[in-house]
């Protein structure tokens, strides 16, 4: 009785390791075929938390509401890096401010929508959501003719209407790997550590236009040219780049 017992366990496990081993076969397969890159599984579900993490990509992405007075100089230190990124834009921010809205494209970085009146998307209705992201995409429209294309949820609230509103008027949503909580914290070294920290490809690090942010700039910018990471935009990273 103890033999069969043995023999049946011995079974029992030889057929579940063939289980498994065909289950990673043929998800490994698909993989191959289908060529796919390295990307966060969050994108199964419409949102973006990182880039291709096979590349070494990183994004700067830079979310935009208040801050105009830093905007210049932070402007002058991309250029200096020759450094190409994106802005996420507030639409109320726009309206006020159509002239840095103006050099930001100018200096050829990536224009991105951040809603119109920075609200919580998740504790919005579809008609709540629609207007938020659709009203800011004609306000930049109108401005620069450009059809923008990447939608950054204010305080990273969002739900499922969110997503699906967001891709019926032609977005992706994007979050992000790695906050610098710049908007909080005002400590220069603080958020340099907070956006090179374990650094890896894909990355999307989040960051605002403040003094502390706009000092700690060239030492980020540094750190990662000086580790053979490409600093660009975000729909680079993630795999929409259009040359």
């Amino acid at each position: 009785m103890k033999k069969f017992h043995f023999a049946v366990f011995k079974i029992n496990r030889w057929t579940s390791n063939l289980i498994i081993a065909l289950i990673i076969a043929v998800v490994g397969g698909f993989a191959i075929f289908a060529g796919l890159n390295v990307l966060p599984t969050s994108v199964v579900s419409g949102v973006y938390y990182n880039g291709d993490t096979s590349k070494n990509n990183v994004s700067l992405m830079v979310n935009v509401y208040w801050g105009t007075e830093y905007l210049d100089k932070m402007l002058e230190i991309f250029d200096e890096y020759n450094v190409k990124t994106t802005f996420f834009v507030g639409g109320t921010w726009a309206v006020l401010n159509e002239d840095y809205l103006t050099k930001i494209y100018n200096a050829g970085h990536e224009l991105a929508n951040h809603g119109y009146h920075h609200k919580d998307h998740d504790k919005l209705d579809k008609e709540g959501n629609l207007n938020e992201i659709s009203t800011t995409h004609k306000i930049v429209k109108e401005l620069l003719d450009v059809d923008m294309t990447l939608f950054a949820p204010p305080s990273g609230a969002y739900d499922k209407t969110t997503v699906s509103c967001a891709e019926s008027l032609g977005y992706y949503t994007i979050m992000w790997t790695r906050d610098t909580i710049d908007w909080r914290d005002h400590d220069s070294n603080l958020i340099y550590n907070r956006a090179i920290k374990n650094a890896k490809g894909g990355d999307l690090i989040l960051m605002h236009p403040t003094e502390a942010t706009v000092e700690a700039l060239p030492k980020i910018i540094e750190y990662f040219q000086t580790n053979n990471f490409n600093l660009t935009t975000v729909s680079e990273n993630i795999g929409i780049y259009k040359s």
